[in-house]
């Protein structure tokens, strides 16, 4: 049974520099990808040869972006999402990820992000910067 991990990531950035690379073909090639193309409501992702498309099922300017792969068996736990939030209080920006996990499969999935996000850092050096290793808020049973 796959289990719901939140991923949090501070940044020094703005959500309007940051919404775009999580949220656009363009972008999300600088980090997340090898490619991404765009056909309607529908994202094609390629790593080498691989291709694995995802909808977005929820998205807000600048807040967040959820996509549910289209080939999973499990719908219901086969979505992600890139979240910012910005503390009101000393406005930092953190970029929190959803994704699901298997117990077995747990750590790498985490280490694949700290690996993407650091990818996302290196993108811009002015936009990421850690503040620490990353922090996992929470973890669910689905």
């Amino acid at each position: 049974m796959k289990k719901k991990i939140l991923l949090e990531y501070t940044l020094n950035s703005s959500p309007k520099v940051l919404f775009p690379r999580l949220s656009t073909p363009g972008g999300l090639s600088e980090w997340f990808a090898d490619n991404v193309n765009i056909t309607g409501n529908q994202y094609s992702f390629y790593w080498g040869k691989t291709e694995q498309r995802a909808e977005i099922i929820q998205k807000k300017e600048n807040k967040y972006i959820r996509f549910r792969w289209v080939e999973s068996e499990e719908p219901e736990a086969h979505w992600f999402e890139f979240r910012i939030n910005t503390d009101e209080l000393t406005g930092d920006t953190a970029l929190i990820i959803t994704d699901f996990t298997d117990d077995e499969d747990k750590d790498s999935t985490i280490e694949l992000w700290n690996s993407q996000i650091a990818k996302l850092k290196t993108c811009d050096r002015s936009l990421i910067h850690f503040t620490g290793s990353e922090n996992i808020i929470a973890l669910y049973p689905f």
